[in-house]
């Protein structure tokens, strides 16, 4: 039987579709924090204030990187580093 001709019932079920989301919500020492400042000024306000500062801090490990002579490889592997420390901590809460 080919695959147009089963009957619906006998298809394989598609796995749920994942939903985007933040996997830290409420964890890592400064996410209480970040929870209550971004209900006070905002969701929207927040994540432009979040937005800029993750930009100064990429900015700022650049210009590191330009003094110390680190290639972009080194870099991209110190932005994810930057990431993962913020995600840990409870900064992307």
């Amino acid at each position: 039987m080919s695959v147009a001709a089963r009957p619906r019932s006998a298809r394989p079920l598609r796995s749920p579709a994942k939903m985007m989301g933040n996997v830290n919500e409420g964890k890592g020492l400064f996410a209480p924090l970040v929870v209550v400042a971004r209900n006070i000024i905002g969701r929207k306000r927040f994540n432009q204030l979040r937005g800029k500062a993750i930009a100064l801090h990429s900015q700022v490990i650049t210009e590191f990187c330009k003094t110390i002579g680190a290639d972009s490889k080194q870099r991209q592997g110190l932005i994810r580093l930057a990431k993962k420390n913020g995600e840990k901590l409870g900064f992307l809460a």
